[in-house]
């Protein structure tokens, strides 16, 4: 009897891309890396003094965040949502927030054994799915509509009894769809599942102001949280979730024991950039300003390039439906690399996502050699 050779994981989705980026070489300046949304911009300067000057180096930091982390985040909270979080109850640190999304199935399971289907939305994060593959679970990506919202009257009555958790995210990568964050939380309480919203983009909102789904509550809703995106600090790693009582307490005691931790000088930092909202405005300004270029770049080229309700991705309907032959044509074409949307989930594929993260100059030098300079 052969043994079973046990989970393989995949190939990592951006490492696909490593073949590709020759076509460009024949660009003077070489290539314009719109693949990955890794913030390109400075942190603010009190943000990097504060991680350098902490003192908070020799110490173990304490997992669930240290009491100045803990208020500054509440204290955001209120700010940009008018939503009251107790500091001591119901937020808890998370090192950055791709980990907290990867291995929260694994920790809902051992809270819930009975359960054991992630659900998430079908063109989304890929890390929903991986999360649950990860932990043995069944995941199952539910319906979004033409505006990218999620569909929660499409999820069958079995997979509603098998859920272990929802995920939805808001403003959405890749495509920039707001979902209904108020109609999410209550589906989620009606049927019992708890609802975790990735909101790491909220405050990229463009359409309207932005939303949180603990603005109906924290009964059984959890909200998620990164500083990488709003201070760009994704090479700190620290991030938040914060919401109902007693899914936090759960989740910082697991966390806890496993040893998860935020280094002290990142918690720092992150106290001196949420009490912070200037380099946001700056931020949210310069990633519009480049939405729109690319966009121009992108129709002047003849392909329709819709601006998006949230983020700072462009999701573009391939021509023909092609998305990796459209990837192609980028690079050579002007040197720009760009994401295939079946990264997303199959829902994504004839789709291609352009990250708003380079330079000025950079999106200049695509335009040059469009002839748009």
């Amino acid at each position: 009897m052969r043994d079973d050779p046990g989970f393989k994981p995949p190939p990592y989705p951006y490492d696909r891309l490593d073949e590709l980026k020759p076509l460009a070489d024949h660009h003077e300046g070489g290539i314009v890396d719109c693949s990955i949304g890794t913030p390109i911009d400075p942190p603010p300067d009190q943000v990097i003094k504060a991680l350098a000057s902490s003192g908070m180096e020799r110490s173990y930091p304490p997992s669930i965040g240290t009491p100045a982390f803990r208020e500054n985040v509440a204290a955001w909270a209120f700010r940009s949502f008018g939503c009251e979080i107790d500091p001591d109850s119901q937020i808890a640190a998370a090192v950055g927030t791709k980990e907290f999304v990867a291995g929260l199935p694994q920790w809902m399971k051992l809270r819930n054994p009975n359960r054991d289907t992630v659900l998430y939305p079908a063109v989304s994060y890929p890390s929903y799915e991986m999360g649950a593959t990860l932990a043995g679970c069944r995941s199952v990506a539910v319906p979004v509509d033409e505006n990218w919202s999620i569909q929660l009257d499409e999820v069958s009555e079995e997979d509603r009894s098998r859920a272990l958790l929802l995920w939805v995210n808001t403003p959405g990568n890749p495509a920039g769809g707001l979902d209904d964050l108020d109609a999410v939380a209550a589906w989620g309480r009606r049927h019992g599942i708890p609802v975790f919203s990735d909101e790491c983009y909220c405050e990229f909102t463009w359409e309207g102001p932005p939303r949180t789904i603990l603005s109906s509550g924290a009964e059984g809703v959890v909200s998620v949280h990164s500083l990488s995106k709003r201070s760009n600090l994704a090479g700190v790693r620290v991030g938040f979730y914060a919401g109902d009582s007693e899914i936090v307490d759960y989740l910082r005691e697991v966390r806890k024991h496993a040893g998860f931790m935020v280094p002290g000088p990142a918690q720092a930092a992150a106290v001196a950039a949420l009490s912070d909202q200037g380099h946001v405005e700056q931020q949210r300004e310069t990633y519009w300003n480049r939405l729109n270029r690319l966009s121009k770049l992108i129709s002047n080229m003849g392909v329709d390039a819709p601006l998006p309700e949230g983020g700072f991705y462009l999701w573009v309907p391939a021509p023909g439906g092609d998305a990796w032959a459209f990837v192609e044509h980028l690079l050579v074409e002007v040197g720009l690399l760009a994401s295939p949307g079946e990264f997303y989930g199959p829902s994504g594929a004839g789709y291609v996502r352009i990250a708003a993260v380079q330079t000025d100059d950079r999106i200049e030098l695509l335009e040059q050699r469009l002839g748009m300079r």
